[in-house]
This record gives structure tokens, sequence and C-alpha cells, in this order.
């Protein structure tokens, strides 16, 4: 029987920057040390555009490409919900999205927090 989960995506690039470090480092550390979701991936495109229009593309004869990142997890959907709740604040208005999806192998429950 599946468990339903509410998938998450953070839509991101190199050169988005949080208070401290990169805004990516700064949300998988935050999202780690809190524990607040099971598990995180981090994709990196080799070309994106967004809305300003401008396409970054992996090139190797530009230094400074600022490819686009994709943050992405799945969790309980009180535990995602929260998850957004804190990452709303940090996140470029807009560039949060979620969907309800379901996680099959139900014989393996989700862990607890500690």
């Amino acid at each position: 029987m599946p468990n339903d989960v509410l998938m998450v995506r953070v839509y991101l690039s190199e050169a988005d920057q949080g208070r401290r470090r990169t805004l990516v480092r700064e949300i998988l550390s935050t999202l780690h040390d809190k524990r607040a979701v099971q598990g995180v991936t981090v994709f990196r495109g080799v070309a994106g555009f967004g809305s300003d229009g401008e396409v970054h593309a992996d090139d190797m004869l530009r230094i400074n490409v600022d490819l686009p990142l994709v943050i992405e997890f799945f969790d309980e959907p009180e535990a995602a919900e929260a998850a957004i709740r804190f990452l709303d604040h940090l996140v470029p208005a807009g560039h949060i999205v979620s969907w309800p999806a379901k996680r099959y192998g139900a014989a393996v429950p989700l862990p607890k927090r500690g």
C-alpha cells in the first residue's frame, strides 16, 4: 500500500546567495541540521533560463556560467509543508513548487525524526 507524500522542488541558480554562503548550501545545511525532511537531492542543470530571459549554459569558454540548480525532496505532507514554510523566507518568490505523490514500498515506513 503506498504512502501519501508531498514532493517539493526549489529552483535556484549557482549565484544565489544566502546570509553566510551560497543559498543552496545554506538550504541544504539547514534542512540537514534541523532534520526537517528525510533526505534532499540537489540537481545541477546543464542549461536554463528564468524570467529575465537570459540563457545560462555550461559553456567551456565562459568562466562564470551561473547554472540552474534544483533542490528536491519528499516527505510526509506535514513535514514537507513545515519545510516549505521555513524555506519560503529564504527562496525568491515563486521558486518553490509542490505536488502530492505516492511513495511505494509501504513495508518500509518513513523513519521518525529524533
